[in-house]
This record gives C-alpha cells, structure tokens and sequence, in this order.
C-alpha cells in the first residue's frame, strides 16, 4: 500500500463523495456518478483517476462501459494502521472514566 496515495486521495472532499457514491452502489459508470456531482465529467474523471493510482477505485470495462468500483482493502490497512491502535488506547480510557464516575 502506497499509504501518501492513499491520504491524497481521501484528503479531497469530491474523492471522498466518490466512494460513498460507490459505497452505496457499486459498479456505476462514470455517467451515472456525475448525476451526483456538481462538476464535468473531465474533472470527475481526474479524481477518479487519483482514486485508482491509490487502488480505491478498480474498474471493470463492459462493452462500452467503464464500471467503477470500490476497493476497501486500502482503507482497512490505513485503518489497521492508523486508526486502530489509537483507537483501542481512548476506549480503554473512557471505560476507566466511567467505572470511576460511577463509583465502581
């Protein structure tokens, strides 16, 4: 995993709009996910792009159709990664704050 790809692409709110519109159906084609923005299809296109050089966003032609689809083995790493291990430390502290405030 190219982790700075990875953070570029999500950094974008247009890119992040792009995967939960994937999220939700996948498989559209390029036509169908600029019905949902509010941008021309070459600049979709060029985030779409970004996505795929992340490996987000892998695609699939269908005669003469391009299906997007997502790619959440990216963002789970980033997960295990990143988030996680910080994750588990704050949880870990609430559940002390609250044994304490309740007087346990």
């Amino acid at each position: 995993m190219d982790a700075d790809k990875v953070f570029k692409a999500l950094g974008d709110p247009t890119r992040r709009r792009l995967l939960d519109l994937l999220c939700e159906r996948n498989g559209q084609t390029l036509g169908q996910l600029c019905e949902h923005l509010d941008m021309a299809r070459q600049s979709a296109t060029q985030h779409l792009e970004i996505l795929e050089a992340a490996n987000l966003v892998s695609t699939v032609k269908r005669g003469r159709e391009k299906l997007h689809f997502i790619n959440p083995v990216p963002l789970h790493e980033v997960y295990e990664r990143w988030v996680r291990k910080f994750e588990q430390q704050r949880l870990s502290l609430l559940h002390d704050l609250k044994k304490e405030l309740e007087g346990e």
